[in-house]
């Protein structure tokens, strides 16, 4: 079993930067691929971006690349999404999960955490 906590999320103007944290528990975690999916209002989840479980792969939304990175640090049981540039459009409820398989959607994840917002003002 994994637990997953996210912060971080909060109001941001456009432009600004935000960096989200997922605090993760559970004596399996550090085997999984992790990833921040989002869900903004009246849509449906989305991925955003992945990691693999010894952090060297990454995959990235082609709406994100260059602007955010993932990341995640084994010793300190937290995986991180920093969020550069940031615009109205980027304005979900964010989630971080756990799961198999760095490639997969939403679906392929098992453990998911209770999410966090953010809100871009323009």
């Amino acid at each position: 079993q994994v637990q997953l906590v996210e912060s971080g999320g909060r109001l941001v103007q456009a432009g600004g930067s935000l960096r989200l944290t997922c605090a993760a528990s559970g004596r399996t975690w550090r085997g999984y691929a992790m990833g921040w999916f989002r869900q903004p209002p009246g849509k449906e989840r989305e991925f955003v971006a992945t990691i693999s479980w010894n952090g060297i792969s990454t995959y990235y939304a082609a709406s994100v690349k260059g602007r955010f990175t993932i990341s995640r640090d084994n010793v300190k049981n937290t995986m991180y999404l920093q969020m550069n540039s940031l615009k109205p459009e980027n304005t979900a409820d964010y989630y971080c999960a756990a799961g198999n398989d760095i490639r997969a959607g939403p679906s392929g994840y098992a453990y998911w955490g209770q999410g966090t917002q953010v809100t871009v003002s323009s």
